[in-house]
């Protein structure tokens, strides 16, 4: 994966400086994230698993769409990217969830927002470099599997999803 130009931000989300990807990483310095839940018309969570050549938690199970907000970039626009880029999806109708901070593993730090949408599975067209496979699964049933082999997902989906639609 390419390095990319973030925004560093402090705790209140106010845009500090700027850094390579790389070194906000190497530093632990507070960026953003953006999330995207999208569910087909049975109400079943769209989760990918991350390709095995992923410098981060590669094969595990993570959410729809997890992206970095690049530098200059609103959240809600790198969400919509990451649908795009990761899935093969244009623009589809979002809504904001929830904002919130976290820890997402040893130096990596980012206030993230969360959206949800709805998806036609037969438009899904993922990028095989970053997705190796999709499914459609209840988030009921998500929960309870993440409980059995929570080490078959990405550490920020657990937390996130231990506090999701609780």
């Amino acid at each position: 994966m390419a390095d990319e130009l973030l925004d560093i931000v402090n705790d209140n989300d106010e845009v500090t400086g700027q850094a390579m990807r790389s070194v906000v990483h190497q530093r632990g310095l507070l960026h953003r994230g953006a999330h995207v839940f999208l569910f087909n018309e049975q109400g079943d969570l769209l989760i990918h698993k991350r390709s095995a050549d992923r410098a981060n938690s590669p094969s595990l199970w993570d959410c729809s769409v997890s992206e970095h907000v690049k530098a200059g970039e609103s959240y809600h626009e790198a969400a919509i990217r990451g649908m795009r880029e990761e899935l093969g999806l244009e623009a589809g109708h979002i809504t904001y969830q929830v904002k919130f901070q976290m820890e997402y593993g040893p130096n990596d730090f980012e206030i993230s927002e969360i959206y949800e949408g709805k998806v036609d599975p037969g438009l899904v067209k993922f990028d095989p470099e970053e997705i190796a496979e999709i499914r459609f699964v209840n988030v009921k049933d998500l929960k309870a599997e993440i409980a059995q082999h929570e080490e078959q997902f990405c550490s920020w989906f657990v937390k996130i999803m231990r506090w999701y639609r609780a």
